[in-house]
């Protein structure tokens, strides 16, 4: 009777730890979901956008400074500052947005919600 009960308690712990490394995988695969995968995806976003930036281009750095592209090199680019014509050179990663880029995202984001309005919002006569 004793090596039975032994037995059962050993399948119990067993299935107890299996229960538990379920539980852990199930908890990393949650986290990596959420958490992990979208960072990756504004990470490779981010890469294309700032690889992408050509002379003629609106930016803006990731300290708030605006300006138009004059010249882009493979890990730096320069751009001018208002009316003054003051030349920035700064690495492509201080690249935080590309104002034109950003406003054809908004207008194309702005056209597919009034192809799906309700034509509540028209205006009364």
């Amino acid at each position: 009777m004793n090596l039975f009960l032994t037995s059962t308690a050993s399948a119990s712990s067993t299935a107890g730890s299996y229960s538990t490394i379920i539980m852990l995988l199930l908890i990393f695969v949650i986290f990596w979901l959420f958490l992990i995968r979208p960072e990756n995806k504004k990470k490779k976003k981010m890469e294309e956008m700032r690889s992408a930036l050509g002379v003629g281009d609106e930016i803006v750095t990731i300290g708030g400074i605006m300006g138009k592209v004059v010249q882009a090199t493979e890990d730096t680019i320069t751009f001018e500052t208002g009316e003054d014509r003051v030349r920035i050179q700064v690495k492509k990663w201080a690249i935080s947005t590309n104002v034109r880029e950003e406003e054809a995202e908004a207008a194309a984001k702005g056209k597919k919600k009034s192809v799906f309005s309700s034509g509540d919002d028209k205006k009364d006569e």
